[in-house]
């Protein structure tokens, strides 16, 4: 999917943003948060709103016997080896990661987006007066936005960008959130795994700043912690 579309999405976000500004204006956190709840959603209707990465994984390592079963995909501006029962597709995000009504309904896939460094600190440069300097830190912040401790307008834009950021996970309601490192890596992965097939929302953001998204259905639930975290291991930007 072209560039255009993802700046769509962050297009809507600002058009909230200066609605919410309004809000901000005439009102307080209380009215803020009624905001957000009217016009993202509540924590009973999307229960990561009101979710943070409350584990960090350690102790899970590359492993070396279940990557040599990878295979090695070429994609332009990046390398990944997944296992041979998924579908790889490179695109931008797209709706249907939202959407269940218009994602594809059979098979294993996973969907990458890479983006370079700074990002999404050169969309949004204003955020450097929050002492949000870099990719890594605008992911962190994202991830542990709560619509229930909104208290400025900084917070209400990292709610906003949850909600978009987070794509479609299973039962909301069992997601887990956590932070991660491994190799040159770090980052955060949202999953859900479940009997009916597993979910792993990746966000990673490797030593050279270089920024992957890593989404994986895995409809025969197949994988774990350790087998997603080895994955990550191998995403690499190409020349």
């Amino acid at each position: 999917m072209k560039k255009n579309l993802l700046l769509k999405f962050i297009s809507i976000t600002i058009a909230i943003l200066f609605a919410v500004l309004f809000v901000a204006k005439f009102g307080g956190e209380a009215i803020l948060r009624l905001y957000i709840s009217s016009g993202v959603g509540t924590c009973k209707k999307i229960p990561v709103l009101c979710m943070a990465p409350d584990k960090e994984i350690i102790g899970l390592g590359v492993n070396k016997e279940y990557l040599a079963q990878l295979v090695p995909y070429e994609f332009p501006k990046m390398t990944v080896s997944i296992p041979n029962d998924f579908t790889a597709i490179q695109e931008r995000v797209k709706k249907f990661y939202y959407s269940k009504s218009n994602r594809p309904q059979e098979g294993n896939i996973i969907y990458l987006l890479y983006e370079e460094p700074d990002f999404f600190i050169n969309l949004f440069p204003q955020l450097k007066k929050q002492r949000v300097n870099d990719d890594f830190e605008f992911i962190k912040r994202t991830m542990f936005a709560k619509s229930g401790e909104v208290k400025n307008l900084t917070d209400v834009f990292f709610v906003i960008m949850k909600g978009i950021f987070i794509p479609d996970l299973g039962e909301l309601s069992k997601v887990k959130m956590a932070q991660f490192e491994i190799a040159d890596k770090r980052g955060f992965i949202n999953y859900n795994l479940a009997a009916s097939g597993n979910y792993f929302d990746c966000n990673v953001i490797d030593s050279k700043a270089n920024f992957f998204k890593i989404y994986i259905k895995d409809k025969t639930a197949g994988l774990d912690l350790e087998k997603v975290l080895t994955i990550i291991s191998t995403v690499r930007k190409t020349k």
